[in-house]
C-alpha cells in the first residue's frame, strides 16, 4: 500500500502543475508532442528532390534518385522509435537505411555513432521494396538519444518518402513539460544550463523493456579494430526493471541502472519533475541484487556483477535522497533492514588505522581506487551521516550510537593521514603524490574537513587547477568528468565561494551546452581538458553519451544554493533557507514536493543587497534563514522575526519578505 501513496503523491504533484500556468515554460527543452519530425535539413549527399518537405510538417515528399542520403536536424536531442511513410518506388529490392548520431562529428551514412566498446553502430535498413505504406522500427531499435537522422538510399531505385517521424520514448510516465521546479535569474546562460539538466535526465528515464542488451558485453572491446563498412548490431530490448519506468545513466548507453550517475542525477530530477517514481524504481531493482553478505551490485543487470565499494555507498545515497525528496516513510522502513546490512558490508572494511581499506577497483573509471582512498572514505563518511539522520526518523538507537562512534574516528583518521598542508588539498591515499578532485570534492560535501578555513582552502586549491574548458579530474587522466565537476560545484557552495561555483558553471557547463559538436540541449558525459570529445576511459570517441545523467549537477544547485532552499527533513518539513547569488541581481526559483511548494523570489542593488526579497514554504513546515542583509522578516499572517546577524530560526511555513530596517 506504501508504494501507492507514493506513486499517488508523485502524480498529486505532477498534476498541479498541469493545471497552474508554469512559470518560464518556455524554456523547456522536451517536447509538446510524442510524435516528433525533423525541424530542417542538414546536409543533402546525391540526388533528392525536395528534402524539406520532410521538415516541420510541410507535406509533399522527398525523392531519392540511386544511391543518395539525407541528414535531417530535429534542433535537440531526442530519443524514439522511427517511422517511414513510402509512397513510391520503383525497385522491390530497394532499402532505405536510417542513421543515428548525437553530435554531428559523427553523422554518417554507413553507420551509428556507438553504443559498444569498439566500432560504430549498424543502421536500421526498411525493405520499402514490400511496397508504399508506412515502415516503423522494431522496439528493439528505439534509439536513445540523437539529434541527426540520415536517410540513406544505397540502390539505383527512385524511392518517394512522405514523412520521416519518431515517437518520443524517453520520460514515459512523465506528462514531458509538466514540470514542477523552475528557475530563472538575470544570466540567460545559467536559465538554459538549469533547464538543459532537465532535459538530460528526462532522456535518461525510459521504459525498462527498453535498457541496453548489451550484446557484445565481455566480446568486443576497445582493442578490437571494426572498420566501416563492418559495424555492429544494436538493441535496446532488455527489461532492466520492474515498472513503466526508471532513471538510467545515459540515454545512448548504458541504458542501464547506476547508483552513482544517480547521486547527481536524483537531486535534479527532485527540483525540476519530480519524478521520484522513476528513482524509486531504480533503487528497488539494486535491491533486489543485494547479496547475502549485504553487498550492492555496481550497476543493474546485464552489467556483470563487479563489487565497487564507492558505487555500493551511492546506492544507499539514492535511500537517503529519496526519502528526504519524497516523505515516504513506509518506503525507508520496508528496506531500513537492507539499508543496514548494506552499510555494514561497508563498514567490514575499516582497519586499524580508523579508515576503510578499499580492496576493489571499480568505480566511475578514474584509476587508482584502492587503499585508504579519500573518495571513498569520504563518500563512506557523508553516507554514516545520513545513515544517523535516517537512524533518527526511524528510533534506531543502537544503530545511531554505534554510527557516530566509527565516523568520529573516521573524519579523525583522514585528516590526520590524508591531508597534505603545503597542497591545501587531501592526497588520494597515504602512497601517492596525486590530489583527486573527487575525494577532495567529497571531503567538502561530506563535512569531513575540520574547520571552515580548511573548506576554503580546498576550494581555492581546486580552482586553481581549471582549464579554459573546465575542472580537471587528474584520478582519471587528461579528463574533465562532468561527475565529478558536480560534486565540486556544491563543494565550492559549501565553502560558501558562490561566485567561484557560478563561474565553474559558467565555464564548464556552458562549453558543453554551447560548443557546435554538441547537442546544444543535454550534457555529456565527459571530454577532454583540451575540449576535445575524447574521454580518457575510452578509446572510442563515437561511444560518448552526449546526454548522461551525471553531468545535471547544476541543476540541483542553483536551486539549492542560488534560490536557497535546502531540505533539512521528510520532503522539506524542516527546511534551510540560505540564498548564496554571488553575482545574480535576480533569481526565481521554485519546486515542489509531497508536502507543497517552496519558492523564492529576489533582487538585489548594484552594491550586493536585497532590495526585495520574498519565499514561501508550505504550510506546516518550519525552517532557518540565513541571509547576508538586515532587517525584519514579515510574514503573511503578520508575524515579525528579526534578523540578528542574518540569521533567523524556527520559522513557520507560509511566506515571508524581507523588510529593511
Amino acid at each position: 500500500m506504501h508504494f501507492l501513496s507514493f506513486s499517488a503523491l508523485a502524480e498529486i504533484a505532477l498534476l498541479a502543475a498541469v493545471c497552474t500556468a508554469l512559470p518560464y515554460e518556455e524554456y523547456i527543452l522536451a517536447p509538446a508532442t510524442r510524435e516528433l519530425v525533423p525541424d530542417r535539413v542538414y546536409h543533402v549527399n546525391g540526388s533528392i528532390s525536395n528534402p524539406s518537405a520532410l521538415t516541420n510538417g510541410k507535406g509533399g515528399r522527398a525523392t531519392f534518385h540511386s544511391v543518395s542520403s539525407i541528414t535531417y536536424d530535429f534542433g535537440r536531442n531526442i530519443a524514439g522509435i522511427v517511422s517511414l511513410d513510402i509512397s513510391q518506388v520503383s525497385s522491390e529490392d530497394a532499402f532505405i537505411g536510417v542513421t543515428f548520431s548525437e553530435s554531428r562529428l559523427w553523422i554518417n551514412n554507413e553507420a551509428c555513432d556507438a553504443t559498444a566498446d569498439a566500432g560504430l553502430d549498424s543502421p536500421l535498413w526498411f525493405p520499402v521494396g514490400l511496397g508504399s505504406g508506412r515502415y516503423t522500427a522494431e522496439k528493439k531499435h528505439n534509439r536513445g538519444a540523437f539529434r541527426f537522422l540520415t536517410l540513406v538510399a544505397n540502390t539505383s531505385a527512385t524511392i518517394a518518402v512522405e514523412s520521416v517521424r519518431v515517437n518520443f520514448t524517453a520520460a514515459p510516465a512523465q506528462n514531458l513539460r509538466a514540470y514542477t521546479g523552475y528557475f530563472h535569474c538575470n544570466d540567460e546562460l545559467l536559465n538554459r544550463i538549469w533547464y538543459a539538466g532537465a532535459y538530460t535526465n528526462q532522456l535518461c528515464t525510459i521504459d525498462p523493456s527498453m535498457g541496453d542488451a548489451l550484446p557484445w558485453l565481455g566480446t568486443i572491446n576497445s582493442s578490437d579494430n571494426i572498420t566501416l563498412p563492418e559495424t555492429v548490431a544494436w538493441w535496446s530490448n532488455y527489461t532492466i526493471a520492474n515498472g513503466s519506468s526508471v532513471l538510467t545513466d545515459g540515454a545512448k548507453r548504458d541504458r542501464l541502472i547506476w547508483p552513482g550517475d544517480m547521486s547527481i542525477a536524483l537531486e535534479s530530477v527532485a527540483v525540476s519533475t519530480y519524478d521520484l517514481y522513476s528513482v524509486r524504481v531504480a533503487l528497488e531493482t539494486l535491491f533486489s541484487m543485494q547479496q547475502a553478505n549485504g553487498r550492492l551490485p555496481y550497476a543493474g543487470k546485464p552489467f556483470f556483477d563487479i563489487v565497487s565499494y564507492t558505487y555500493h555507498l551511492h546506492s544507499l545515497i539514492g535511500v537517503s535522497y529519496l526519502y528526504r525528496y519524497s516523505g515516504d516513510l513506509n518506503w525507508l522502513s520496508a528496506h531500513w533492514s537492507q539499508y543496514k546490512r548494506a552499510l555494514q558490508w561497508s563498514l567490514s572494511s575499516i582497519d586499524d588505522t580508523g579508515l576503510a581499506n578499499v580492496t576493489a577497483s571499480a568505480d566511475w573509471l578514474r584509476f587508482g581506487m584502492g587503499g585508504h582512498n579519500i573518495e571513498a572514505n569520504a563518500i563512506l563518511y557523508f553516507v554514516l551521516q545520513e545513515s544517523l539522520i535516517l537512524s533518527q526518523t526511524l528510533n534506531d538507537t543502537a544503530s545511531s550510537s554505534n554510527w557516530t562512534r566509527i565516523a568520529a574516528t573516521l573524519k579523525s583518521a583522514a585528516n590526520a593521514r590524508l591531508w597534505d598542508g603545503a597542497a591545501g588539498l587531501y592526497r588520494d591515499n597515504e602512497t601517492t603524490t596525486l590530489h583527486p578532485q573527487d575525494g577532495n570534492a567529497w571531503a567538502l560535501k561530506a563535512n569531513l574537513t575540520l574547520s571552515a578555513n580548511q573548506s576554503s582552502t580546498i576550494s581555492a586549491a581546486l580552482a586553481a587547477r581549471w582549464g579554459p574548458y573546465g575542472a580537471p579530474a587528474p584520478e582519471a587522466g587528461d579528463t574533465i568528468s562532468p561527475f565529478i565537476g558536480g560534486f565540486e560545484l556544491q563543494a565550492h557552495f559549501l565553502a560558501e565561494q558562490p561566485q567561484r561555483a557560478l563561474a565553474l558553471i559558467r565555464r564548464q557547463w556552458g562549453f558543453m551546452l554551447d560548443d557546435p559538436r554538441m547537442t546544444q540541449s543535454t550534457f555529456v558525459e565527459g571530454y577532454s581538458t583540451d575540449g576535445a570529445l575524447q574521454y580518457a576511459p575510452y578509446t572510442n570517441d563515437a561511444r560518448i553519451s552526449h546526454a548522461h545523467g551525471w553531468a545535471t549537477g547544476p541543476t540541483a544547485a542553483l536551486m539549492f544554493y542560488v534560490g536557497g532552499f535546502r531540505l533539512a527533513g521528510s520532503a522539506g518539513k524542516a527546511w534551510v533557507f540560505a540564498p548564496q547569488p554571488g553575482d545574480l541581481r535576480s533569481v526565481e526559483a521554485g519546486f515542489e514536493t509531497s508536502l507543497g511548494v517552496f519558492s523564492s523570489e529576489f533582487k538585489r542593488g548594484r552594491s550586493g543587497g536585497y532590495m526585495n526579497l520574498v519565499f514561501a514554504t508550505p504550510e506546516g513546515t518550519r525552517g532557518d534563514v540565513k541571509l547576508e542583509a538586515e532587517g525584519m522578516l514579515v510574514s503573511s499572517n503578520g508575524t515579525r522575526v528579526r534578523l540578528v546577524d542574518g540569521v533567523a530560526s524556527g520559522l513557520h511555513g507560509g511566506t515571508w519578505r524581507l523588510e529593511r530596517l
